[in-house]
Formats: C-alpha cells, structure tokens, sequence
C-alpha cells in the first residue's frame, strides 16, 4: 500500500526516525508508487470482430462488452488495454514471450505448449470450458460419422485448444492423425477451403453451424451430447511477474471477472449473452443451438474443479505424447487458485457453481 504525506509523518513520529530513517521511508514510499501499473495488458486468442469490436464464448468477453475490467480500476486511473490475436493461442504465447501482456484468455493446449516452452504463468480462473468441437463436410459427402474420415483431407487448427479433444476423439474411433491427410489451417481459411472442396471436411467450434445454416455444409459430428472429454477448455492466465508485483491488482482482476461470470452464468439472461455474442458476426440462432438443454453456468464456471483439473492433468501428458511438447510438468502447481477463491469469497459465490467430478458429472448427482 502507497504511503501518503500523512501516513509517513504519522510512521517518523511514532517510531522517532531521524533525517536518514525519513529518507529511507520516503525512498520505500517512492518505489512502491512506481511500482503501480498504469496499465493492464490483456490479450484474447481471438481476433476482434463488429462495431463496436468484441469476441465471444467466454466471461472475458461479457466482462469486455460490458466495460466491468475498465469499471473496477477507472477510480485508480489505471487503462485496460486490450489485445486480440487472429493467430489465436500461439501468437498470444508470442507475445508473453515478448512481455506485452500481463493476462491473457486461451484455450488449454497453446498455453501448455508455451508453460513447457518456459513461459512464467498461472492459470487463475477457468472460463469457455466445456465448448463443443463440430466435424463439418459438403453438403453432398459422403462422410457420416468421424470413422469415415481415414484418408481424407482435413482441416485441424493446431495448436489451439481443439487440437487435443480432436486427438482424442480420432483415438476413439480407431483412427490417428496420420491415417487422416491433416491439414493445418486457421478458422477462415479451413471454412472458405470447404466451401470450395479444396479439402473433405474440416474440424471446428459452432462456427460451423453458421455454415450449415447457409446450406453450404453439413454437420457430420458434434461433442454436444458426447462425453466432455471431447470438449475444449479455456482459461484466464497471469504473468508471475505481474502477479508478484501487483497481488491485490491481480484479485481484482479476478473478481470482475467472477462477476461477470455470474452474471452470464443466470439462465435469466442467456438471450443478452447470445445478442452480444452476435454482434461478433454469428447469428443469435448459432449460439442458442450450441448452448441448448444446457444451463448457461456449466461453461461460466469459473472453478478448477476435479473435472477440468483432470483435463489439464491429461492434456499436459497428450501434448507431450504428441511430441507437442519436449518436457511435462506439474499441472497442479501450475493452477492458482488463491485469487479466484479471495473472490469467490469476498462475493460470497464459493457454493453458487456445480462442481464436476473427473467423469464430467456434476458432484453429488
């Protein structure tokens, strides 16, 4: 905490300091005055998108919309700055390589790459778990199911967060990514190269069903209605640096966060949730299709419960079983949870969320 004028009279008086005690204590006050970030840098592994720009799928993004991050610090007259990535999870590890963000929402995958790699993070809050992967094709293929895909042609975004669950889901029908013709692509591009037959089909999240709607693919696949292991998992990460440095700054960032989510987490307001998600450039009826017959608190839960702990634990052993990764390490040490829980409390929140257990199901049902 800064020392004012005030304090640091009160401090010499009450302990007797001489001229070289008030030098030293003005000299602390002075250092931990620099010490306080103007600024917060935050960077989304998604690129910004409608007017106003905005992103989807997560409380980040409510959070975003609504102007709550801005709202928490405007009294201190510190900025959020905002950063969006089309390269997705791998150009935000680019930029934490580089020290340009202090927080940052990703899937699983690109920050355990980047974790492995050396980066210096801590996941603090869990948000956009649970997220469907779609398998689309031509509306004239003859693909039905994930089995029918063995030599064909096939759009992946690796590194993102799907990378993985597709893996698995591959695995369970017999299949790897060597007896499919995997091709790496990003979200558009993968899209516009089905449109055109240029591959046989292509792995992705609900923007797919926008392709459906359009009549311009078919949804061979989807996770929804799966088992959630097949489902992708996101999260919010700090810097150690910036959360050393700044504790307190890092719990408030939390807890704006955990507001949001409990917001968006009230079934009572799922149709303004999907109505800013469209204005990011997918229709209202994309987003109510994924999320139906499910309560909108399983994907805003912002807990590392044993079910998404679990997915973590499996994740950093697939990634390096992949040959994704050179080295493991411990996913456990790698969650802290200190911040999300100082505001789970401080909110009184603790018992609001279902908590999961490592089989998806939720604790007690």
């Amino acid at each position: 905490m800064n020392l004012g004028r005030r304090q640091l009279l009160q401090t010499i008086a009450a302990q007797g300091l001489g001229v070289s005690a008030l030098a030293s204590v003005a000299q602390t006050a002075a250092a931990q005055t620099q010490a306080q970030p103007t600024v917060i840098r935050f960077g989304v592994a998604q690129p910004a998108i409608g007017n106003p720009p905005g992103f989807y799928g997560s409380s980040v993004s409510i959070a975003h919309a609504k102007g709550w991050i801005e709202e928490e610090f405007k009294k201190d007259n510190i900025k959020i700055e905002w950063f969006f990535f089309k390269g997705a999870g791998p150009a935000v590890n680019e930029a934490l390589t580089n020290s340009q963000l202090d927080f940052a929402f990703q899937g699983d995958l690109p920050a355990i790459i980047g974790k492995a790699a050396g980066l210096k993070t801590k996941l603090i809050l869990a948000t956009g778990v649970r997220s469907n992967i779609y398998l689309a094709v031509p509306p004239d293929s003859d693909i039905k199911s994930v089995k029918d895909l063995r030599g064909k042609r096939v759009a992946i975004f690796k590194g993102t967060n799907a990378q993985l669950p597709i893996n698995r889901l591959l695995e369970a029908n017999g299949l790897a990514e060597k007896d499919i013709r995997a091709i790496n692509l990003d979200t558009a591009t993968a899209k516009a190269a089905l449109a055109t037959k240029d591959i046989d089909a292509a792995f992705g999240g609900l923007d797919l069903i926008a392709l459906r709607l359009k009549g311009t693919a078919r949804i061979a696949y989807t996770s929804k209605g799966d088992s959630p292991i097949f489902t992708r998992q996101g999260h919010v990460l700090v810097t150690e640096e910036f959360a050393a440095k700044s504790p307190e700054l890092t719990t408030r960032v939390t807890k704006a966060l955990v507001k949001s989510a409990r917001w968006a987490s009230d079934d009572t307001n799922r149709d303004e949730v999907f109505r800013i998600w469209a204005r990011t450039g997918f229709p209202y009826e994309v987003w109510k299709e994924d999320h139906e017959g499910e309560p909108m608190r399983v994907r805003f839960n912002p807990q590392f419960d044993p079910f998404l702990t679990g997915r973590y634990r499996d994740a950093v052993e697939q990634a390096h079983k992949f040959k994704l990764t050179r080295t493991k390490f411990d996913a456990d040490k790698w969650i802290d949870r200190s911040f999300l829980n100082a505001a789970l409390r401080e909110l009184k929140l603790e018992t609001f969320w279902p908590v999961f257990e490592a089989n998806g199901k939720i604790l007690g049902a």
